[in-house]
């Protein structure tokens, strides 16, 4: 199956959050830059917040090229090629927003994910620079719908594609896209329909 790519002069940018105390929107995230990843096509994961990302023993070209590309642009980044996508850590700061934002044009062939803590999404949503598309929540709705209807509504208000993801994807789905292994449509993976919506809503 063919990854989702969409080929912009702009780099789409996809937020990734939890609502509550919702988890596994770290693997939803790493899943989705999974999918726009190829042969050919590298994405990248930044995390905010997260620990130093480690190489795998085997990581695409695609996905190297755009490690040396990020190092280039910003030294002293702490990134690694992972499989198919290129995995970067900054700081849950604002700081850390800046360094996602600068490093997101550079992937250039395909699209940035930044998957952030809960309590920096608004502040990701007003960064002049970042500018995202399109918003992933990962969420619990038998205890927090009423939070996500008002997540959904404000996300809505402001222009963007918002989509729910309700249930944590499998284990084995999650380890292997953190290893950015995890091919699109893949068993335990994020529903197409959904990964094309988040994906098209790039301008």
């Amino acid at each position: 199956m063919t990854a989702f790519v969409n080929p912009l002069r702009r780099t789409a940018t996809i937020l990734v959050t939890a609502v509550g105390e919702a988890e596994g929107s770290r693997g939803a995230a790493a899943a989705l830059a999974c999918t726009g990843a190829g042969p050919d096509v590298a994405t990248l994961l930044v995390d905010v917040g997260g620990r130093p990302p480690r190489p795998t023993l085997i990581a695409s070209a695609a996905a190297r090229r755009l490690e040396e590309r990020l190092s280039a642009h910003l030294p002293d980044a702490r990134l690694a090629a992972r499989g198919q996508v290129c995995h970067l850590a900054v700081g849950a700061d604002s700081e850390g927003l800046e360094t996602a934002a600068a490093a997101a044009p550079v992937v250039r062939e395909s699209y940035a994910v930044v998957h952030l803590p809960p309590e920096l999404l608004q502040e990701a949503l007003r960064h002049p620079s970042l500018r995202p598309s399109s918003v992933l929540l990962r969420a619990e709705l038998r205890g927090d719908r009423a939070l996500v209807a008002l997540a959904v509504r404000d996300l809505l208000q402001r222009g963007l594609v918002a989509r729910v993801l309700k249930r944590r994807l499998t284990w084995v789905a999650e380890r292997r896209a953190l290893f950015g292994a995890l091919s699109a449509g893949s068993p335990g993976g994020l529903p197409e329909k959904m990964v094309r919506r988040l994906v098209e809503a790039a301008p």
